[in-house]
């Protein structure tokens, strides 16, 4: 079974890091087709999987435009389609990983006459995209595509209720390596005196910077916590939303929170920096589909803090795998994470608890199966 996979940024974001660990077992099988170069193609190289990019000029991606907006000129759009259609004749199906990779891989499956699967990481609701673009996504769906991989049933019924056909829609939840997150437990300490707070309880955000991530919630929250509780952002701004980041540093200065706060950037050292921290909070105001956060948060064996919606109810079960708040609501935020600062054994217990939970739930090996098992099942139909 031969796969093009196409996905239309060289970045690091949630749907790429699916996609290293999903197309693993495919080895040579596969071809990786980019819409930009990055590091991302840099990874795929590391572990020896066949990339190729497939456009010159990195087509910008916002979620308030219009999927096709950076396809729009003829210049772009033409020559990335027919570079598809072409490949695609030499692969049994095109997979695609993200809104405009579906855009073009959609259209390059009529013209190649190759099945077409659709992998949605995302949730179509108003918060997340626009009236037209989620008109778009289902229409292309419900022709073009064999199947489309929802990554929660949270992703799953805001497909079809924006109108895409529920047989075509099954829920693979995401897979992980748990070892890729544990044994950095030596390096706690080091790792807090880096920091800078090693006698301080540090809660750690792992998110790229964006409004609806809702970093402002949790430096809000933070305000309202004792001065021993401090707070370390590791992510930047991806997708045009720099000046959200410009905003959150101007609130850490509005908040007094200047020496209780740190942002750290894109780090390719997560897991390690989690071992630092006492608490990880996660913050999304909108409606989550699968934070790949939550899970690897587990796996490191830390306390986990999110908000209530989305996809994370089915995730993270609440008092068992971690605590839960309603979404935007940095007062109860604060609550929480003041109750973890005063109970360490409470706390404790529950992210060991989560941890074995979410080991034998998100086994990436069980999620390969399934991927794989679905590809099949479209090539023989």
């Amino acid at each position: 079974m031969k796969v093009l996979f196409l996905d239309q940024t060289g970045k690091l974001a949630g749907a790429e890091r699916v996609l290293l660990d999903l197309v693993k077992p495919y080895k040579t099988e596969c071809l990786i087709g980019l819409f930009e170069d990055g590091p991302f193609r840099e990874l795929l190289e590391k572990q020896n999987t066949p990339v190729t990019i497939l456009a010159s000029k990195p087509i910008e991606v916002r979620r308030e435009s219009s999927l096709l907006q950076g396809l729009s000129s003829l210049g772009k759009f033409i020559p990335l389609l027919l570079k598809v259609i072409k490949l695609s004749r030499d692969y049994d199906v095109i997979y695609a990983n993200t809104p405009k990779a579906m855009v073009i891989g959609a259209l390059a499956s009529a013209f190649s006459n190759r099945p077409f699967v659709y992998h949605l990481h995302d949730i179509l609701t108003p918060e997340h995209f626009s009236s037209t673009n989620r008109r778009l996504i289902v229409t292309l769906a419900n022709r073009f595509a064999n199947k489309v991989i929802a990554v929660s049933q949270a992703a799953q019924n805001a497909f079809i209720a924006a109108g895409g056909k529920a047989e075509l829609v099954q829920v693979i939840y995401n897979g992980f390596e748990a070892n890729k997150f544990q044994g950095f437990e030596t390096e706690r300490d080091t790792v807090r005196e880096e920091l800078g707070f090693a006698d301080k309880f540090i809660v750690g955000h792992f998110c790229r910077l964006s409004p609806w991530k809702g970093q402002d919630v949790l430096l809000e929250a933070l305000s309202h916590c004792p001065d021993d509780i401090v707070a370390v952002f590791v992510g930047d701004a991806l997708f045009g939303e720099e000046e959200y980041a410009a905003q959150l540093k101007e609130q850490v200065t509005k908040l007094n929170l200047v020496s209780r706060v740190k942002f750290l950037g894109f780090r390719r050292d997560v897991p390690r920096l989690m071992t630092g921290c006492d608490l990880v909070a996660h913050t999304s105001t909108a409606p989550e589909p699968a934070s790949r956060v939550l899970v690897e948060t587990m796996l490191a064996g830390k306390p986990l803090v999110a908000s209530r919606n989305g996809g994370t109810t089915e995730l993270v079960q609440e008092d068992k795998m971690g605590w839960l708040f309603p979404s935007g609501d940095a007062t109860a935020l604060a609550q929480i994470i003041n109750e973890r600062y005063q109970q360490p054994e409470h706390t404790s217990k529950i992210a060991t608890q989560a941890q074995t939970m979410a080991g034998e739930l998100f086994k990436l090996e069980k999620n390969q199966q399934e991927v794989t098992q679905l590809l099949e099942e479209v090539i023989k139909s």
